[in-house]
């Protein structure tokens, strides 16, 4: 890790990359149209007219050429582009042709085995999370982060169903991550999620409702949550492990925990009622505050403003020095009361509709 960055590395490349996605985004999104690679309107959607999914097109096109200036010194970027790049092409296809479901969980497990053996970013310790002592992976290390990797990706995946939702969860975890990175100086580190963070950035401006736009224009696509997940897995198994980590994990936990705790309640909701796990339904969290009545704008905000206490929770309670266990088993008692939330949703439901009016 080095101690000090040309400023330009460490401010001008994020300002490039907002610069450069706000301005690719409308080119992309007119070829798009062209060339009628649209997320078509019906069934459970709620935009009305066709929208471009191609937000992860134009996110990660700017992320990797502008990360080219730096090594984030995260395990070997090579697997991790590797990796990126399988997710980005399925994602590519799946969006305009519908990929089967079985190949694309096949394909979620090998880009999670590129970047978990070859790109050698692995959780080998869970820390002091129940109070026991620490937790050593041992010879569960590879399986147990390959299926991490796998879950990340397919939580995002899921939380992607309003305007900004996906896309702003996703700013605020590269957001914490980044705070853990200037703590303790790992500046390559933060230059690179401070350039995904910039993509992003200027993608959400075409993406999230805000006085000046009314509904997205353009999606995140498969392509583009697939791939968020795959890389917020990445940064927050390499920061969160090794011999020098910038956080915990425990504060890792609780920093994802929105997507995570979400997705897990889904799972074991359709299992219950003999369902595909990732068959789509109208359970995901974002779908209670609908029911409730609030607008699909004061959703997304409600949403990503639970998920920034969620990690301060985690991350800061951990440096005002609250212990490990206290976390852990705080965060289990979330994850599966959140579960039952999913599988009863009615009182919760009903408490929204008290607080909405």
């Amino acid at each position: 890790m080095e101690t000090a960055y040309p400023l330009f590395l460490l401010f001008g490349l994020p300002v490039l990359a907002i610069v450069l996605s706000a301005a690719l985004i409308p080119v992309v999104r007119r070829i798009a149209i062209r060339a009628n690679y649209v997320d078509n309107p019906g069934g459970r959607k709620h935009h009305s007219e066709p929208i471009p999914p191609i937000g992860g097109i134009v996110i990660f096109s700017v992320f990797m050429m502008l990360s080219l200036f730096v090594d984030p010194e995260v395990g070997d970027v090579r697997a991790f582009y590797a990796a990126l790049m399988l997710i980005l092409v399925t994602g590519i296809v799946d969006d305009s042709v519908q990929v089967p479901a079985k190949l694309k969980f096949l394909i979620h497990f090998i880009a999670a085995f590129l970047v978990v053996v070859p790109g050698g970013v692995q959780i080998e310790s869970l820390g002091n999370l129940l109070g026991f002592g620490e937790i050593h992976m041992g010879w569960a290390t590879i399986p147990f982060s390959i299926a991490c990797v796998v879950y990340i990706i397919n939580a995002v995946n899921m939380m992607d169903g309003l305007d900004g939702l996906a896309g702003g969860k996703s700013l605020i975890i590269l957001a914490w991550l980044m705070v853990a990175t200037i703590l303790h100086a790992w500046w390559e580190a933060f230059i690179c999620l401070s350039i995904l963070a910039g993509a992003l950035t200027g993608f959400l401006y075409y993406n999230m409702q805000h006085p000046f736009r009314d509904r997205a224009s353009v999606f995140l696509g498969d392509a583009g949550s697939m791939a968020l997940g795959l890389a917020i897995a990445w940064f927050c198994i390499g920061l969160s492990q090794g011999s020098d980590p910038v956080m915990a994990p425990v504060s890792v936990a609780w920093i994802i925990a929105l997507p995570i705790i979400d997705a897990f309640g889904l799972l074991v909701a359709r299992l219950k009622d003999g369902k595909h796990p990732f068959e789509p339904d109208r359970r995901h969290f974002h779908h209670h505050f609908l029911n409730a009545g609030f607008t699909v704008r004061q959703s997304t905000r409600l949403i990503l403003i639970w998920g920034i206490v969620l990690g301060a929770v985690g991350f800061l309670g951990y440096i005002a020095g609250v212990p490990e266990p206290v976390l852990g088993w705080t965060w289990i008692a979330l994850w599966l009361s959140h579960a039952v939330l999913v599988m009863k949703p009615e009182p919760f439901i009903r408490t929204l509709v008290k607080l909405r009016g």
